[in-house]
């Protein structure tokens, strides 16, 4: 089984994060290190990361930069450049951990592939009383979960899902894992994407370019999204450009990724 480096994105919602943090306390099976990727958030959020960090099971480390806009992109290749592990776990800070969920993840993981996870969608009210009483555990019978099948713990079931083999439908980065030697092979998340949508979906075009295919994992690594008002942004129209452009010429590389400017260059086809 690879080693695993947990990647948890955040911004500006610490009361979930401390949620999140509780849910890897309780794993069957921890990461080997927790990397909690900040898009710049203030002090609150740093309060909290410092406050578990004093009896972590795990080093916890604290991946910040300043706050100029939607640099999700920039802040996840921060977190990777820095993770050690063979095996990326990429969450966001509103994703509460099942107990079995790294160890799924390390059981389901298989060498020329990269996973896209499912999430199962709390209710607000839900939500609500999870952050008032800093609750954790949901069970598959809790009123309030919507998609219910979602939150099941079925592994059994997992090698019978198929679902989308391409990269844009169903795509979502709050819950995917990859191996970090395929991730350098393409050079990351393509910093070129600032503000919100299409840096997950273009990230696994070029993967898929190069040859690693998509796996969809349901009923084993059980993660639930805490609600949250829908958004009503989306991706601009130079970031919807610069995906199809990837489609298009089946890129496998970004110059301004992992290693940018005159430090990318990329692989040899």
């Amino acid at each position: 089984m690879p080693s695993a480096s947990l990647v948890i994105a955040t911004y500006n919602w610490p009361e979930a994060l401390e949620l999140v943090l509780r849910s890897v306390r309780a794993q069957r099976r921890m990461p080997i290190e927790v990397l909690v990727a900040d898009d710049g958030s203030g002090e609150a959020t740093r309060r909290v990361v410092m406050a578990h960090q004093t009896d972590f099971p795990v080093p916890l480390r604290h991946v910040w930069h300043e706050d100029r806009g939607f640099r999700l992109a920039a802040i996840r290749n921060e977190a990777i450049r820095r993770a050690s592990g063979d095996y990326i776990l990429q969450v966001d800070g509103d994703m509460v951990l099942g107990r079995h969920f790294v160890q799924a993840h390390v059981r389901f993981a298989r060498r020329g592939s990269y996973v896209q996870g499912s999430r199962c969608l709390l209710s607000a009210a839900l939500t609500r009383r999870m952050l008032a009483e800093r609750r954790h555990e949901v069970k598959p019978f809790t009123r309030g979960l919507r998609n219910r099948q979602n939150g099941w713990y079925l592994p059994w079931l997992s090698p019978l899902v198929r679902g989308p083999r391409d990269p844009d439908h169903r795509t979502r980065g709050c819950h995917m894992a990859f191996w970090r030697a395929d991730l350098i092979a393409v050079n990351g998340y393509d910093e070129c994407f600032v503000g919100w949508g299409r840096e997950d979906s273009e990230l696994a075009a070029r993967l898929i370019h190069s040859g690693v295919g998509r796996r969809n994992f349901k009923y084993g690594a059980v993660a639930h999204h805490l609600w949250h008002p829908d958004s009503a942004a989306r991706a601009s129209d130079e970031s919807e450009a610069r995906y199809w452009s990837t489609i298009r010429e089946r890129r496998r590389w970004c110059d301004r990724g992992l290693v940018s400017g005159a430090a990318a260059s990329a692989p040899a086809p």
